[in-house]
C-alpha cells in the first residue's frame, strides 16, 4: 500500500466532522505543484524532505517518474532535487527512478552522508517473495555532469522483514539502521541495521523481531534514533499491554545481541495518545518526544513527553491534545522537530481552517508550533491550515527548517492537478 492510499484508509477510520475558524497563520508558498498528465516528474510526493549543504532539497515521489510502466502505468515512484534560483523560482530535476525490479514506491524520507551520497528505502519492489516485493534499501551517488548512480544495498525477502515507511540513520561508524513494518520471525516488523564491507557490500542483521503475540509493539511506521549511549529508540502503532502502540528502547550487548525494553504502552485511558505512526526526537536534556495519531483529550491526537527517571522508568505526559477548539489541528501522522529556541513544529493529516470538499469535510491538514511556557504548559499554534485553491492537503510527513527558519514540506494531495505539492511555511 502506499502512502497516499494508507492516508485514505486512516482518514476513512477516523472521520471526524470540523467547524471552520481562524487562527494565526503564517504564509505559504507552494514551490512546486506535481503534475499528473504525465507524470515523468513524479507524482505523491510520500516523503519529509532533506537539504544538501548547497542548499538543494531532496524528496521521494511514490508514483511517476517514467522508470518503467509496470506500476500502474506511469512508472514505479523516483528521487527528485529542488534547487533554489534566482528570484526564489525553484527548479526540480529528477535523480533517479525505480521499476518494481530495484524497489517500487519509496516511501521514507532519504539520509545524507557525508560525501554526499544519499540513502534511502522502497516500500515495494525486489524481492517478490511478497506480492509486489518485499522492499529495497538503496544508494544514489554523485556524478559528473549532474548524474547519480543507484546502487541496491539490501532486498528484504520477509523473513528479514518487509515494507519500510521509515527513514534510515547512521552510527558513527557508517552502519545504517531502519525499521519495517511487517515480516520477521513473528510477522510484526523488525528493526534491522546494515553494515558496509570492503568490496563495497553490505551485511544485513535483524537486531530485534516484533511478537505480536508476547505483549510486544508490533508494526513500526517510524525510524530510530540514538542517545548518547548508543541505544536505539522508536514507537510501534500497535501493540503493547493496551494494543494501542508502544515507545520501545534497543541496547545492544556485548555479544552483539539488542535487547529490547517496552518504555511505555498507549492506551491505559481513552485520553492517552495512542497509535503513534510517527517517530521521536530528543531535547537537550534527554527527554523523547512524539505525537499519538489517535486519543488524547479530545481524540484527535496528542503531542507527548517521554521523561526518564531514576529506576529506568519513563513517564508519559501529554503536553497538548489536538482537536481543543474549532477548528484546531487533528490527527498527526509525522515526526516532530526542534528548533534553536525549544519549539516544536509538526503536521497533521486533518483539521484546520478549511473545510473544502476535497477533504472530505475533515479538514485539509496543518502545519503547528507548539511553544513552551514558562509553567510546564505548551501552547500550540496553527501556522498554516492546508485547503486553498490549488494547495496541497493532507500532509502525512513532517516538516525541516532551514537556517532561516523557514520550513519545508510535502503533500500526496492537492496542487493544480491534484497529485502533490512541496510547500515553504514563512514566519
Amino acid at each position: 500500500m502506499n502512502s497516499k492510499r494508507l492516508c485514505l484508509t486512516l482518514l476513512s477510520i477516523f472521520a471526524m466532522f470540523i467547524v471552520p475558524a481562524a487562527r494565526g497563520q503564517a504564509q505559504e508558498k507552494i514551490l512546486r505543484r506535481f503534475n499528473d498528465k504525465h507524470g515523468w516528474n513524479g507524482m505523491y510526493p510520500s516523503s519529509a524532505l532533506v537539504f544538501d549543504s548547497a542548499g538543494n532539497l531532496y524528496g521521494t515521489v511514490g508514483q511517476g517518474g517514467g522508470g518503467g510502466r509496470s506500476c500502474g502505468g506511469y512508472g514505479c515512484g523516483a528521487v527528485f532535487q529542488l534547487s533554489p534560483g534566482a528570484n526564489g523560482i525553484w527548479t526540480e530535476r529528477v535523480i533517479s527512478t525505480f521499476d518494481g525490479k530495484n524497489g517500487q514506491d519509496p516511501a521514507a524520507s532519504l539520509v545524507l552522508d557525508a560525501a554526499g551520497n544519499l540513502y534511502g528505502t522502497t516500500n515495494l519492489g525486489g524481492n517478490q517473495a511478497c506480492p509486489f516485493g518485499c522492499g529495497t534499501v538503496f544508494k544514489l551517488a554523485p556524478g559528473a555532469g549532474g548524474k547519480w548512480t543507484r546502487t541496491l544495498l539490501h532486498a528484504f525477502d520477509g523473513t528479514d522483514g518487509y515494507q519500510t515507511y521509515a527513514p534510515l540513520i547512521f552510527d558513527s561508524a557508517g552502519n545504517l539502521y531502519g525499521t519495517t513494518l511487517g515480516g520477521g520471525a513473528y510477522g510484526g516488523g523488525t528493526v534491522f541495521e546494515l553494515t558496509p564491507g570492503a568490496n563495497g557490500q553490505w551485511t544485513e542483521s535483524v537486531l530485534h523481531s516484533f511478537n505480536r503475540q508476547s505483549g510486544d509493539g508490533f508494526n513500526p511506521y517510524s525510524g530510530v534514533i540514538f542517545d548518547s549511549a548508543g541505544n536505539l529508540y522508536s514507537t510501534t502503532a500497535n501493540g503493547g499491554a493496551y494494543n494501542r502502540g508502544t515507545v520501545f528502547e534497543l541496547t545492544p550487548g556485548s555479544n552483539g545481541q539488542w535487547t529490547e525494553t517496552l518504555l511505555y504502552s498507549f492506551g491505559s485511558s481513552r485520553k492517552d495518545g495512542s497509535v503513534p505512526f510517527a517517530g521521536l526526537v530528543f531535547d537537550d536534556a534527554g527527554n523523547l518526544y512524539g505525537t499519538g495519531f489517535n486519543g488524547g483529550t479530545h481524540g484527535y491526537g496528542a503531542v507527548f513527553k517521554m521523561t526518564p527517571g531514576a529506576n529506568g522508568q519513563w513517564a508519559e505526559k501529554l503536553l497538548y491534545s489536538f482537536g481543543s477548539s474549532k477548528p484546531d489541528a487533528e490527527l498527526p501522522m509525522a515526526n516532530l522537530i526542534f528548533d534553536s529556541a525549544g519549539n516544536l513544529y509538526g503536521t497533521t493529516l486533518a483539521g484546520g481552517v478549511h473545510n473544502l470538499s476535497k477533504c472530505w469535510s475533515y479538514g485539509c491538514g496543518t502545519v503547528f508550533k507548539l511553544f513552551p511556557e514558562v509553567d510546564g504548559n505548551w501552547t500550540e499554534q496553527v501556522l498554516h491550515s492546508f485547503g486553498r485553491r490549488n494547495d496541497g492537503y493532507s500532509t502525512e510527513v513532517g516538516v525541516v527548517l532551514d537556517t532561516n527558519g523557514n520550513l519545508y514540506g510535502t503533500t500526496p494531495d492537492g496542487g493544480t492537478w491534484g497529485v502533490g505539492t512541496v510547500y515553504e511555511i514563512t514566519p
